[in-house]
């Protein structure tokens, strides 16, 4: 007999048995027990502009959960057509910071406690105003952009004084006459 079949026979026999032996096990000891998912609240945040009450369409809504003190990540939305952004996995119970992106507006951010189970945000959103400063009362006012960081200088051009004035369309064209012009040979 070879050593093949000697040891075959015995490997095919624990192999059969062996599920019988998981099974007879305590089934309370098998992988992890289930956690079910934290209940998850609805949330609508509508973005309008504050001066004509319009809604903002293609806004970021960026959302930052965070329960018991430990962060759930950040979740961005794009606001749809009625200036709606809607979400659906927000924990209920979580504090959730809302910040508002959109082109020619200022940026906004609020912390909302989401306690109950559907839950509606209507957001303003104002032009950008004049940085509050020390020296200046810039409150109300509205942002300029200044020269400096945000955008290079331009040099005017200015046409030097010795140069000769280019014809106007409206005066007539002057030509040679051809009495004066060299006579050919």
């Amino acid at each position: 007999m070879s050593f093949r079949r000697r040891i075959a026979l015995p490997v095919a026999c624990f192999l059969a048995l062996a599920p019988l032996a998981v099974l007879s096990q305590d089934a309370t000891r098998r992988g992890r027990k289930y956690k079910a998912p934290p209940e998850t609240s609805h949330i609508e945040v509508l973005v309008l502009k504050k001066f004509n009450g319009k809604p903002i369409v293609n806004a970021a809504v960026v959302f930052s959960p965070s329960l018991n003190g430990k962060d759930e990540g950040n979740l961005e939305v794009k606001t749809n057509p009625e200036g709606k952004a809607i979400i659906d996995v927000i924990p209920t119970g979580s504090l959730v910071r809302v910040q508002i992106i959109a082109s020619g507006f200022a940026t906004f951010a609020e912390d909302y406690v989401v306690t109950e189970t559907t839950r509606e945000i209507v957001v303003p959103m104002l032009r950008p105003q004049e940085q509050i400063s020390a020296y200046l009362d810039n409150s109300g006012k509205d942002s300029s952009r200044k020269v400096g960081v945000q955008e290079q200088a331009k040099p005017k051009t200015v046409l030097p004084a010795s140069a000769p004035k280019p014809p106007s369309p409206t005066a007539p064209a002057t030509q040679p006459s051809p009495a004066a012009a060299p006579p050919k040979q």
